[in-house]
């Protein structure tokens, strides 16, 4: 399908690529950028409701491995 984005539309999709390619949270992206996290978490929602491609959330790893010798 080809889609011709709209400015507002660009505008939030780079900031999600921007946020996964620095690997960093949506939060603290946000923070970091002067952004409400709120909107980008709804642009994120409304462009994958459009079939829109958009990067995978980063998630650090929560837990890490431990050996106890």
């Amino acid at each position: 399908m080809n889609h011709q984005l709209t400015s507002a539309q660009a505008f939030w999709l780079g900031h999600l690529h921007h946020a996964f390619s620095l690997g960093q949270s949506l939060s603290r992206y946000a923070h970091e950028q002067g952004l409400s996290f709120a909107d980008l978490m709804a642009w994120r929602q409304r462009l994958m409701i459009q079939k829109i491609a958009v990067p995978d959330v980063y998630r650090p790893d929560r837990f890490v491995s431990v050996v106890v010798t």
